[in-house]
């Protein structure tokens, strides 16, 4: 999914970003930065994030 495509279906279900980061225990702004590119999503916490947004696949390597 595009970054674009997971806001889409945040907004479809009336869920946040802020309880999505409450119920997998990171933060609101981790979130926001993987999110909006801030954070590439390669390594550690970014990664698992990007994962269970549904952006990258779990078993896609770091480019």
């Amino acid at each position: 999914m595009t970054p674009a495509q997971v806001k889409a279906k945040f907004r479809r279900e009336g869920r946040t970003f802020t309880q999505f980061a409450q119920e997998h225990g990171y933060t609101r702004n981790a979130v926001y930065r993987v999110l909006n590119g801030f954070d590439k999503g390669n390594y550690g916490k970014a990664h698992e994030i990007a994962v269970k947004l549904g952006l990258k696949s779990s078993d896609q390597l770091p480019a």
